[in-house]
């Protein structure tokens, strides 16, 4: 049975992957070679905060009523399998319209952030600006989290914010190299297809973990 720092790691990383502005303002960071870690560090430090507050408010509102643990349950695995479907979808697709439209929003960014402070605050914007980054972390993940007990869902939250910190360092460490690659399609297929494979996953195991407790 995994356990829930697991499962937390692996969730956090599935709903991070997922191409957006975020990850591509990062990697566009990277390859100009313009303050990239301290642009990892704002994403990631949000994503914690954010992680932090949804398992510490939502998920023990959520784990004190056993008609919303079961509304989270459901709707959090419904969520998970419809985003599953779309990198299926995407992964037959190939290259991820997605992606470009992410790195052109990035590039117009990333060309008018020149100093430190201004790469941080364009993280910031990225990460605060998204709504997709509050589902993913304040009510998909706190809502996850509401099915274990309190030292439990810190140790899920651990791993949520663990994935975030080891995959916003790696893109800015890599960007270089891993940036063209994602945008071939045999990369895009590679990367929508193992999210896809991750969120059907414990899209199954969130609902039989409800349909069994």
């Amino acid at each position: 049975m995994i356990g829930p720092y697991s499962e937390g790691f692996l969730l956090g990383a599935s709903l991070i992957i997922a191409i957006g502005a975020q990850n591509a303002f990062v990697i566009r960071q990277g390859i100009k070679g313009r303050h990239v870690f301290a642009v990892a560090a704002v994403c990631a430090v949000v994503d914690i905060i954010l992680i932090a507050a949804g398992a510490a408010g939502v998920g023990t509102l959520i784990a004190q009523s056993p008609v919303l643990r079961m509304i989270a349950a459901w709707g959090g695995g419904l969520f998970l399998f419809c985003y599953g479907l779309i990198a299926l979808r995407a992964t037959f697709r190939g290259a991820s319209g997605a992606w470009m439209e992410a790195e052109n929003q990035a590039r117009m960014t990333a060309e008018t952030s020149h100093g430190v402070r201004a790469a941080m605050m364009a993280a910031a914007g990225f990460s605060l600006l998204n709504p997709h980054v509050y589902l993913d972390t304040v009510v998909v993940l706190g809502g996850i989290a509401a099915q274990y007990n309190e030292a439990e869902r810190t140790i899920f939250a651990a791993g949520a914010m663990t994935a975030s910190v080891i995959w916003f360092f790696s893109i800015a460490y890599g960007a270089i190299k891993a940036a063209p690659f994602f945008r071939t399609s045999f990369g895009a297929r590679i990367l929508e297809g193992t999210i896809a494979v991750i969120m059907f996953a414990l899209a199954f195991m969130l609902i039989n973990g409800e349909v069994q407790g």
